[in-house]
C-alpha cells in the first residue's frame, strides 16, 4: 500500500470509522450526543462542542491551503466556537466536521507519495507528511477527551 492509502485509512480511523487505536473514532462520539451534552461543562474542561470544532478549524485550514497554497489559519482562533442555541446549531458543526473529515482524507488520498517529503507551504512548517501526521496526532488526543468528557456526561 503507498503512503497516500496508508496515511488516509488512518485519517479515517480516528475521524470516521476507526476503532483500533482508541476504540472509538470522532463520528461515533459526536453523533451520540444531543446539543444540549455538546455544550455542557464539566469542570473546567472544554466541551465537546468547542474540541470538535478546534479540530474541523485545522481540517477546513488544512483543505483550503492544500486548494490555495497559502495557510490562512491562526492557533488563536480554533477556539471560536460559533454560539450554538439548537440542535439543528450542533448538526450544522457535525455535518461541517464530518464533511471536511471526508475531504481531507480524501485529499491525502490523491496526493502523490513524492508530495509528503515536500515543505508544506513554507519550511517553517516542515513537510506535508509531519502536518498531516499532526493531524492525526491532534485529533487522537481531542478524541481522548472527548470520549472521557461523554463519558462524565452521561454519568450526571
Amino acid at each position: 500500500m503507498t503512503r497516500n492509502l496508508t496515511i488516509a485509512n488512518r485519517i479515517r480511523e480516528v475521524l470516521l470509522d476507526g476503532h483500533w487505536i482508541a476504540n472509538t473514532n470522532y463520528k461515533e462520539q459526536i453523533l451520540n450526543v444531543n446539543w444540549q451534552q455538546a455544550i455542557q461543562k464539566v469542570d473546567g474542561l472544554n466541551t465537546i462542542a468547542a474540541l470538535t470544532y478546534h479540530i474541523n478549524y485545522y481540517l477546513a485550514g488544512l483543505l483550503d491551503a492544500f486548494e490555495n497554497g497559502k495557510l490562512e489559519i491562526s492557533d488563536k482562533y480554533s477556539f471560536d466556537l460559533p454560539q450554538i442555541h439548537s440542535e439543528a446549531d450542533w448538526n450544522k458543526i457535525v455535518t461541517d466536521f464530518l464533511n471536511n473529515s471526508e475531504k481531507f482524507a480524501s485529499q491525502v488520498e490523491q496526493m502523490d507519495d513524492n508530495n509528503f517529503d515536500q515543505p508544506f507551504i513554507d519550511n517553517t512548517y516542515g513537510s506535508y507528511l509531519r502536518n498531516i501526521e499532526g493531524v492525526i496526532e491532534h485529533s487522537y488526543y481531542h478524541l481522548g477527551q472527548i470520549s472521557l468528557i461523554r463519558k462524565m456526561i452521561m454519568l450526571t
